[in-house]
């Protein structure tokens, strides 16, 4: 019979023993370390080895091991062991080199940095000898992702925006009495497009089929103005998004507006409704008045809803054979949401947004 080993001692001094209790408490720790941290914590309270196991919830064996490394390491032995393998191919020189690469400006004849370049640039330069796979694996540690971009606006600061941004909110949450208010903006560009094949539609267990391939018919242009009180919206299909179109626009609203109510629009800065013809327009009319967005702060046009709604449900899957194909589906379409509208619930205050 094989002659039972002594149980490997844990002595820890007070430091140590506050040490372990921190890291065995630690729910943001790695999990071999708290389990570590119980272990010697309980064989220094004399807990024998398979009462040990069974509180931490790992074999015997586990719990020897970690007493003869804390023997040998001491506090060390909560971290693992250096592992042997393969040194790496690549020191840290050209884990750099690669990083620098990556974030620079890219050659003249291309207009982003890719995994094969950045190694044909690595060979060629500096006769580094290593394969886009490896660069990809060297960015991917670092998340360095050359092929990705994201947009942003350099827009200059306006101190007078959230002002501006309030005053159109509140006209949103307290419409003014005796006001009809109007959200007005176009919608250019709308592509009249149809499949070169004919669409197969859903069925059990199997997606809409749609062929790739498309011809394109024109595009149209809508011009909206949405009423805040009940949502409903007054659309145009117009030829050209010009001043002329946008004051017959006004003039239809204005001949259809009952005349004992004002009329409030609510406008971004678009040329059309910036213009000396649409300023002198609405000068020579004192029932209208204008209320404008700050610059690229088209969001808080709420008639922009409409079209997203517009967009979901009808453009962004539909299949339109002509321009005019196109342009009595939209009217058809507000016809029927018209029936049905109902005034959006604008929450935003206007008031700056601060992290929570």
């Amino acid at each position: 019979m094989a002659r039972l080993q002594p149980v490997d001692r844990v002595q820890l001094t007070r430091r140590r023993r506050k040490a372990l209790t921190r890291i065995a408490g630690q729910s943001s720790a790695q999990f071999r370390q708290v389990r570590r941290a119980r272990i010697l914590l309980a064989a220094a309270n004399r807990v024998p080895n398979a009462q040990i196991a069974r509180q931490v919830g790992c074999t015997v064996a586990t719990v020897r091991k970690t007493r003869r490394d804390y023997r040998t390491r001491g506090m060390r032995a909560l971290n693992d062991r250096p592992r042997p393998g393969r040194p790496p191919l690549y020191d840290i020189d050209v884990h750099l080199l690669i990083i620098a690469t990556a974030t620079s400006e890219p050659p003249d004849t291309d207009a982003q940095w890719t995994h094969p370049l950045i190694a044909g640039h690595l060979r060629q330069r500096h006769g580094i000898a290593i394969s886009a796979s490896q660069v990809g694996r060297i960015l991917a540690g670092v998340d360095i992702k050359p092929h990705r971009v994201r947009g942003w606006l350099n827009r200059p600061d306006d101190p007078g925006f959230f002002a501006r941004a309030e005053q159109i909110c509140t006209l949103y949450q307290h419409v003014p009495a005796g006001t009809v208010l109007l959200s007005v903006d176009e919608k250019t560009g709308i592509q009249a497009k149809s499949r070169r094949y004919r669409t197969r539609r859903a069925g059990h267990r199997r997606p809409e089929r749609r062929e790739f391939e498309y011809r394109r018919h024109g595009t149209v242009s809508l011009m909206a103005a949405l009423d805040v009180s009940d949502g409903t919206v007054r659309p145009k299909i117009i030829d050209r998004n010009n001043s002329d179109a946008f004051l017959d626009f006004l003039t239809e609203i204005d001949l259809e507006t009952p005349a004992h109510l004002r009329i409030h629009l609510v406008l971004d800065n678009g040329s059309s409704h910036t213009s000396k013809a649409t300023r002198a327009w609405l000068a020579a009319r004192p029932r209208f008045s204008v209320t404008y967005t700050p610059k690229h702060a088209s969001w808080l046009n709420i008639v922009e809803l409409v079209f997203s709604i517009l967009t979901r449900r009808l453009l962004r899957r539909g299949e339109f054979t002509s321009r005019e194909h196109l342009a009595n589906k939209i009217l058809k379409f507000f016809t029927h949401y018209n029936r049905t509208a109902k005034p959006f619930r604008w929450t935003y205050d206007g008031r700056p947004l601060k992290a929570a």
